[in-house]
């Protein structure tokens, strides 16, 4: 066998022990195991549903290990139905609709028609596989058909070409790369926990609903007395976008700023409109800089937050839509973020758009909302606070991203191809 094809049945990075070795094999996926399909009880019958015999459905494949679901059924619901029982350690491949996603399950369990389940052989290392899926994710999208809903059956999964390595290398691939899962999740965890100590520390930094100060006050401020009523038109304005037409719209340009590109405490990079290059003259005062703050006014809450985010380094120079608002202020502009963070600000906001469809807020409604603010001196204390604690969580965001672009090169490296 000449070098050219050794080189592309053994991949770039090997572990140690295993480089003298050229033991990897071809094979059809369907030679790794039992593909095995699901079903779903009937719905008018309370007597299948509700059980102890968990039940997937491709919606909710978001993680590597599935653990519970949203729904369950009976052992009747499983005996009157196509649905089958899978083992511990299954491979759940959603191939409906949302095809490729994959997760392990944990213990048994049985899933809807919209998934095909690989059980593997006692050859084989589950997870190595699983990796192995999750690397070829395309592999199975571009087998897919159907111009409704995409969908890949199980005749055309079983003739995915598989490389196979030993058990012995299948099973250092796997510990290698669920590790670097563990802390990836870990990490996620971290994050989490930061997001959660800042909500809170905002709700605590901001007077409660029918109160005058704050829970939570810093020592130089606690003798300082109520904070200021006052109507938020006096605390900043909106300055709302330009209505450009969507015929303005062309591939490569200046950055359009849309209201699908205001997100909760972030921008969205990923559906980018572009505008002319000469609009930027044209229209100059409708410019956002990197640091400047900007409001989403329509469908402006999500899960119960604002959507409003410090403008980054992708839509600096960018031009602002009209449902658009940039936050204006004379007070302390971070100070004017965290305010429109709390859920008092939220809860009346919420009432305001409340029956209307599309749920539209205006600069005025908005400015003419009644609130208490402190001094500017006690607005910077807080500011500055909240802001270390989203520098904290920027930080950890790009500690993740750089363990999942590690993942990524490691998963290239460690699969032939």
């Amino acid at each position: 066998m000449s070098e050219e094809i050794i080189n592309k049945l053994v991949p770039k990075l090997r572990f140690p022990e295993f480089m003298e070795r050229n033991d990897w094999e071809e094979k059809n996926l369907g030679e790794i195991g039992e593909f095995v399909g699901g079903g779903t009880p009937d719905t008018t019958i309370p007597e299948y549903w509700d059980g102890e015999i968990e039940w997937f459905t491709p919606t909710e494949v978001k993680e590597r290990n599935l653990k519970k679901s949203i729904r369950t059924i009976t052992e009747l619901g499983l005996k009157n139905s196509s649905a089958k029982l899978l083992p511990k350690g299954a491979l759940l491949i959603t191939t409906r609709a949302t095809i490729g996603d994959i997760g392990i399950a944990t213990d048994m369990c049985t899933t809807n028609q919209g998934f095909q389940s690989l059980i593997v052989n006692n050859t084989e290392i589950n997870t190595f596989w699983y990796f192995f899926l999750v690397q070829n994710k395309k592999e199975l999208i571009k087998r897919s058909s159907g111009s409704t809903f995409p969908e890949i059956g199980k005749n055309e999964i079983i003739k995915v070409k598989a490389l196979r390595p030993s058990k012995q290398e299948q099973q250092k691939i796997a510990d290698c790369l669920s590790s670097l899962d563990d802390l990836i999740s870990a990490q996620n965890q971290k994050l989490e926990a930061l997001k959660t100590y800042k909500k809170g520390m905002v709700q605590q930094l901001f007077p409660a609903e029918g109160e005058t100060v704050p829970q939570l006050r810093f020592p130089e401020f606690r003798d300082s007395g109520d904070w200021i009523f006052t109507c938020l038109k006096d605390v900043f304005t909106i300055f709302q976008g330009f209505a450009f037409s969507s015929d303005d719209s062309i591939n490569e340009g200046i950055r359009w700023l849309k209201i699908a590109d205001v997100s909760i405490q972030q921008m969205n990079h990923n559906a980018p409109s572009f505008l002319p290059i000469d609009f930027t003259e044209k229209y100059k005062k409708f410019l956002v800089r990197k640091g400047d703050y900007v409001i989403a006014l329509t469908r402006p809450i999500l899960s119960k937050e604002l959507k409003v985010a410090k403008v980054d380094q992708v839509f600096d120079g960018s031009l602002l839509n009209q449902r658009v608002g940039k936050l204006i202020t004379n007070n302390n502009i971070a100070f004017v973020y965290y305010l429109l963070q709390t859920s008092t600000l939220i809860s009346i906001i919420e009432q305001k758009i409340a029956g209307n469809e599309p749920p539209n807020l205006s600069a005025q409604q908005i400015e003419n909302i009644e609130i208490y603010i402190p001094t500017k001196p006690e607005q910077q204390k807080i500011a500055d606070c909240l802001s270390s604690l989203d520098e904290q969580i920027s930080a950890q965001k790009e500690k993740i991203a750089a363990l999942k672009q590690h993942k990524k090169g490691l998963m290239q490296g460690l699969f032939p191809g």
